[in-house]
């Protein structure tokens, strides 16, 4: 069997007997575009590679980030959907740019939390996180898992919102806890999150800092037992983030305080200068 008949199979049969083609094409779109930027901006950063085109700087020196134009995409490519909305192949493509445009703004999502640039400092590293979570829930769609299917309507909409907000709860609970991975998965499948709730929190969550520590030693020692700072998950984790993102700028935090410093230094020569200038006569007595 071709290549091309496995995809025309899995399209017809898998996506659009389903209708999911449109969350499948986001996702494709989200995937290739992020994958394109991270490379584009690794090879920015490599001393190896001079011929690779930099950053996007206007005339006046303002910086142009990849985030803002991800954001143009995403508004162009929604509006065109829903005005090309049950029109083929005009609401693929739409569903396609609007993949690219998540992945062009969620490359940058440590922006949007810090509102600095951060992309290769150590906080940068959420967006690597925030990506592999993003992929997650949009294939978790794909293979038709779908949290807001919670039952036919024989149910009635009493039992629907308790459903909903049970799930909801749950699921906030993983958050709080610092287990964003059963949050996510559970969100579409319920006894995931359950199991999550029910499960120690990290020592580090919010969750823990106002439920154990003092409140309740014997769990802060479990969960500090249960989540070393050196455990195998963590070290994978780092591993992961530096072979998708890179590794974080190595004196990073130096280069800063270099920075305040050569600042300070030049406004006190300013302030020097400007007493000079309103006090005269002490430089004649000198």
């Amino acid at each position: 069997m071709s290549t091309a008949s496995i995809f025309s199979d899995f399209w017809t049969n898998q996506l659009a007997d389903h209708d999911r083609q449109g969350v499948f094409l986001v996702l494709v779109g989200f995937i290739l575009s992020f994958a394109f930027i991270r490379m584009s901006t690794r090879l920015m950063r490599s001393p190896k590679v001079p011929w690779w085109p930099g950053s996007v700087v206007s005339e006046s020196g303002v910086h142009l980030h990849h985030l803002v134009f991800g954001i143009v995409t995403m508004m162009m490519a929604g509006t065109l959907g829903f005005a090309a909305f049950g029109h083929s192949p005009w609401g693929e493509l739409c569903a396609f740019a609007f993949g690219v445009g998540i992945g062009l703004t969620i490359d940058e999502f440590a922006l949007w939390v810090y509102l600095d640039d951060v992309y290769w400092a150590e906080e940068g590293r959420s967006s690597i996180d925030a990506t592999v979570i993003a992929a997650g829930a949009m294939g978790l769609f794909v293979v038709g898992l779908n949290p807001f299917a919670l039952g036919d309507d024989s149910e009635g909409i009493p039992a629907t919102i308790v459903s909903v907000l049970l799930l909801f709860t749950v699921v906030a609970i993983c958050f709080l806890k610092g287990r964003r991975l059963h949050g996510i998965v559970g969100f579409f499948l319920f006894p995931i999150a359950v199991y999550g709730a029910c499960r120690i929190g990290k020592p580090d969550s919010g969750w823990a800092r106002r439920r154990y520590g003092e409140r309740n030693p014997k769990k802060q020692e479990k969960s500090e037992r249960r989540f070393p700072p050196d455990r195998r998950t963590d070290r994978f984790k780092e591993a992961f983030r530096d072979v998708v993102g890179g590794k974080p700028s190595e004196g990073l935090a130096a280069v800063k305080d270099e920075t305040l410093a050569a600042t300070r230094e030049a406004t006190d020569e300013v302030r020097a200068k400007a007493e000079q200038l309103t006090h005269p006569e002490d430089r004649r007595d000198d």
